[in-house]
């Protein structure tokens, strides 16, 4: 029975989601306490309902239709991407994600009839390493869709919009949300919170974006006194450091309160515990068709920052198929 198992990770995950709701490590337990749920839970249903089991076993059967289906969807969602965001390579991940689901099974089967010893191995080590980043893509998503639930536990008395790139000059949609969602929490708090619009100004912008976020915000009807400009951050670490300097310097303190699209929130909010800035985060609205890259996108970053600890995780991986290709090797001998 796994049921008491379950609850207690439920625990550990509010206890550790007290202590510092911005770590990832609070996803994995979540998820885990989930899956051992889900599992308890379809025991419970298979001795309760007479032929559940047949039920369960129909499910597995549809596995690979699920995932043709889910290709389909994120090739959709590329096509779209493309259509409306252009074709640069952070718009096309949906797409490429999409084209691989394809790809990898037949790729892992042509390997595995080869009948060859390292080319049965490559195919088991496909399927570990496409394993693995599902489950760790399934943990961020889940945390990243909690985290983002969450709301804030103390009121603001700073609050940074990180900044995105501008179109001919202008606030596009995606940072215009991020900055309507700054002007909103500004006007249910008291005392009114210091307003810092943050970002630099990219090859392609005629002025930095903190100045035209700031624009925006006087225009919305922010105090010209609740307005500091930070105009030199390149990226979300900038974002955060820079804007914390331009806080201290208003004479102001207490908590910061960040505000960014909700694809980016889980990544902003490790960020700021990694710079240690005492700094939550929350999201504003995006258009739908734009999450399938934005998550993703945001889950590859990721990665990427932790791509040490990922490496010395999937080792053990690499060990049994190492072990699996001279076991082939044995008896083919």
């Amino acid at each position: 029975m796994i049921f008491i198992p379950a609850l207690l990770l439920f625990a550990l995950y509010f206890y550790l989601r007290h202590r510092d709701r911005r770590m990832l490590r609070n996803g994995v337990v979540l998820v885990a306490a989930c899956y051992m749920l889900l599992i308890e839970l379809g025991n419970l249903f298979a001795r309760w309902v007479p032929g559940a089991s047949y039920v369960f076993l129909a499910v597995l059967a549809l596995a690979p239709l699920a995932i043709l289906a889910l290709a389909a969807v994120l090739i959709h969602n590329g096509l779209v991407m493309k259509r409306n965001e252009g074709r640069r390579l952070a718009n096309m991940v949906s797409l490429l994600l999409g084209l691989l689901l394809i790809a990898l099974p037949i790729l892992a089967l042509a390997l595995v009839l080869t009948t060859n010893a390292v080319a049965i191995g490559l195919a088991a080590l496909l399927f570990f390493l496409c394993s693995y980043f599902g489950v760790v893509f399934v943990v961020f998503l889940a945390y990243a869709i909690a985290y983002g639930r969450m709301p804030f536990r103390e009121a603001p008395q700073g609050i940074v919009v990180l900044g995105s790139r501008l179109i001919n000059g202008e606030v596009p949609p995606l940072l215009r949300s991020r900055l309507d969602k700054a002007l909103e929490i500004y006007r249910d708090t008291e005392p009114r919170p210091l307003l810092i619009p943050s970002g630099g100004q990219g090859h392609d912008e005629p002025h930095p974006e903190g100045v035209a976020m700031g624009d925006y915000l006087l225009a919305a009807g922010a105090d010209p006194a609740d307005v500091a400009v930070e105009d030199q951050a390149v990226n979300t670490e900038e974002n955060l450091r820079l804007s914390e300097r331009v806080f201290a310097a208003s004479g102001r303190s207490g908590p910061l309160l960040a505000v960014t699209n909700n694809y980016h929130v889980l990544r902003a909010a490790l960020l700021a515990r990694q710079l240690k800035i005492d700094a939550e985060v929350v999201g504003s609205p995006t258009a739908k068709y734009y999450l399938p890259s934005a998550f993703l996108r945001e889950y590859v970053a990721v990665l990427v920052e932790h791509k040490w600890l990922h490496i010395l995780l999937f080792l053990p991986f690499m060990g049994f198929t190492a072990v699996l290709v001279m076991a082939v090797l044995a008896n083919q001998a």
